[in-house]
């Protein structure tokens, strides 16, 4: 442990300062809940009961969904190329009472007693499957073939439809063995069993005009259909949107036509005017401004809703590069050749306690010369709030980590590898914000995300999407444990769920967690 490393922090929110305690197991290292800035009591995360499956670092927990009908939920398990189907009818006791069968499981979703099942190809760059099941009774229904890596499935809110992002993730970028397929989106109609694919041809000669709006192409002679990598989609009636993360885009999709309208570039985050640790070699938390750095916000989960008749989106900024045989974006900066003239005293800013570990994108931009004039980093490192069209109307800023250097400063920033990993990921995303989920807790809306790295849920009440407030903080990972003995407790939050009182077996909102890390699935009453 590092409990006696110099603490140096950056001034902390008003907001952010308002975290009070809620209850977690005995193990659990630290738990928070908040009073918010609009004087409202926050809410309180309870952990109520975990399910183990005993396979550790496997990613055999990943994405979960839920039956209100059966009480089941349906957690994805990468690992045995199933879906484990859960009871919890009573919470506290999660038991596994059958699998459905599903090789290369990726993404879960359940509606009315549907059970939809993403399904990558044993070779990934091949099309996979949508496959359907009862719920009540295991049974297979159907199936629908798809893009190539679907990444992501789920319902339309009528449930007449699934949504499936299809990643097209290459495999290499060899020369003579390019094997990179065409991001795209399936739209299913369930009733009919027809599908129609969304595909990114159309923007295929549009690529300079992409690049100048901040959609990230970087593929070795790559199109545009295949360098976009379709990841997480949210459903609002006829739209879906669409996390194109590695090119920090989102693509909006008009269900009825299977045709993407629109390709929203994110922006970027100014770290010369919003604090990160960048450094894993200094041995403290050293939270600050960076000159010249920038973040490319990089979101893989989305959600939506609603507020004052406008549609809102919440990402969780976690980042991703690429590195594939032939190729990788990732570089370290001391290993660049930095303008003098936008990084002066760049030898300095070079040592690994400055600016020299931190990852950034090999891309970021340069001079004539071939100097880099920005630092470009992977992830926002943070849960941001958009309209509708992708304009940035809230970013959680340095918060994720300032509230980690307070409540964890000994595991401040750490791996999910292993426990006593100390500012292990300051150089490389940091907490590392991945799935999220919105939902309605007594006539205010909040978003919970899941922080992949140091684990734990955060959320926030959004209510206001132009001031949200911190609302509450639970980690149930253990940092006497071991990782890899599987004695941590949960570790690595992949897919978050929100399940509505009116749904809940205990009737108060739960949250249904797969940790793909400890290969645990944690249920956490909203209290």
């Amino acid at each position: 442990m590092h409990a006696t490393n110099p603490l140096k922090i950056a001034a902390v929110s008003t907001a952010a300062l308002s975290l009070a305690l809620v209850t977690a197991p005995a193990q659990a290292t630290t738990a928070h809940g908040a009073h918010g800035a609009h004087g409202h009591k926050g809410i309180e995360l309870a952990f109520l009961g975990r399910f183990t499956t005993g396979a550790v670092g496997t990613g055999a927990s990943e994405i979960t969904s839920y039956d209100p009908a059966t009480r089941r939920a349906f957690v994805v398990n990468a690992e045995a190329g199933t879906v484990d189907v859960l009871d919890i009818r009573d919470p506290r006791k999660p038991r596994r009472v059958t699998a459905l069968a599903a090789p290369g499981a990726n993404s879960v979703a359940v509606h009315k007693g549907l059970v939809a099942v993403a399904q990558q190809a044993g070779d990934k760059t091949s099309p996979g499957k949508v496959s359907l099941f009862e719920a009540r009774t295991g049974r297979k229904l159907k199936e629908f073939r798809v893009g190539a890596l679907p990444d992501m499935v789920t319902f339309s809110e009528n449930g007449r439809r699934l949504v499936v992002a299809n990643e097209g993730e290459p495999a290499s970028y060899c020369e003579g063995a390019v094997d990179d397929p065409e991001g795209s989106v399936s739209v299913i109609d369930v009733a009919r069993g027809s599908v129609r694919t969304a595909d990114f041809r159309a923007f295929n000669g549009q690529a300079a005009k992409l690049r100048s709006t901040g959609v990230r192409i970087s593929g070795p002679g790559a199109s545009v259909a295949r360098d976009l990598e379709p990841e997480y989609v949210t459903v609002e009636g006829d739209t879906a949107w669409v996390t194109l993360q590695e090119n920090n885009a989102i693509a909006v999709v008009d269900l009825d036509r299977a045709k993407v309208e629109r390709i929203l570039p994110l922006g970027l985050k100014d770290y010369a005017k919003v604090g990160m640790d960048a450094s894993d070699k200094d041995g403290k938390i050293d939270i600050r401004t960076h000159p010249g750095v920038k973040g490319l916000y990089m979101p893989d989960g989305v959600a939506h809703f609603r507020s004052r008749g406008a549609t809102y989106l919440v990402t969780a900024n976690e980042g991703d590069g690429r590195d594939w045989d032939c190729y990788a974006d990732e570089v370290r900066v001391k290993d660049l050749t930095l303008s003098a003239k936008a990084f002066p005293g760049a030898a300095a800013l070079q040592k690994d306690a400055e600016l020299g570990r931190l990852t950034v994108a090999a891309d970021s931009p340069k001079d004539a010369s071939g100097a880099y004039t920005s630092l470009y980093t992977f992830g926002g490192r943070s849960i941001s709030v958009r309209s509708a069209d992708g304009r940035l109307v809230w970013d959680s800023g340095a918060d994720l980590e300032r509230l980690i250097a307070r409540e964890l400063p000994a595991d401040f920033n750490a791996d999910n590898e292993e426990n006593d990993s100390f500012d292990s990921r300051s150089d490389n995303k940091g907490p590392e914000p991945e799935g999220v989920t919105v939902g309605e807790v007594r006539g205010r809306t909040y978003a919970f995300a899941g922080l992949e790295r140091v684990s734990g849920v955060v959320a926030y009440d959004v209510t206001d999407p132009r001031k949200p407030v911190p609302a509450g903080y639970l980690n149930t990972r253990d940092f006497a444990g071991s990782v890899e003995d599987g004695t941590a407790g949960d570790v690595g939050p992949e897919g978050v769920l929100f399940v509505p009182a009116g749904d809940s077996p205990t009737r108060r909102p739960l949250l249904i967690v797969g940790h793909e890390v400890s290969g645990t699935t944690a249920i956490y009453e909203i209290r």
